[in-house]
């Protein structure tokens, strides 16, 4: 049995956020906040957990610097080594402007892949939602009943109490 989701549009940011935090203290689930801006107090109402993708740019960066210091390494000593003037073959010094080159770009490319792919975005993807204006100046919330629940406050008197603008269910 699939759960419906219920929408509400605000226009008042303190509206949409004692909406959130009712939401919260109550048996409902917030599924997604839709603002033109960021709220961190949303951010906690929902009990979202810190983002991984930093340890996805530091992975990057460590393959990065490991790879081009073992490049060059290797086509110093095997593929390619060279006697200039009775200097070693292994200087480090010279690797670490190409070592530091290669941790900056697949950092770089580490976290913009590892946030495509935990955002599911990919050329031509619909998005899930329709809300007019929701980039613009208004807020929306998405909730649900927590599995168990007691469903005593309907979600539309909810949404009344917070003066939304509009309220709809989705299935």
């Amino acid at each position: 049995m699939s759960q419906s989701l219920h929408v509400g549009v605000f226009e008042d940011e303190r509206r949409f956020l004692g909406a959130t935090r009712a939401c919260a203290e109550r048996d409902f689930e917030i599924v997604d906040a839709y603002t033109p801006y960021p709220m961190h107090e949303v951010e906690q109402a929902m009990g979202l957990r810190h983002t991984r993708l930093p340890w996805v740019t530091l992975a990057g960066g460590l393959v990065g610097l490991t790879g081009g210091l073992w490049f060059q390494y290797w086509a110093s000593q095997t593929n390619w080594p060279l006697d200039v003037g009775g200097k070693p073959w292994d200087s480090l010094p010279a690797f670490i402007p190409v070592g530091f080159e290669m941790t900056i770009l697949l950092a770089g490319l580490g976290t913009v892949f590892g946030l495509l792919i935990r955002c599911g975005l990919r050329p031509g993807k619909q998005p899930k939602r329709k809300i007019p204006r929701v980039t613009d100046d208004r807020f929306a919330l998405v909730v649900r009943w927590k599995r168990g629940a007691r469903r005593c406050t309907p979600v539309a008197d909810l949404f009344h109490e917070y003066d939304a603008v509009e309220h709809w269910e989705e299935r």
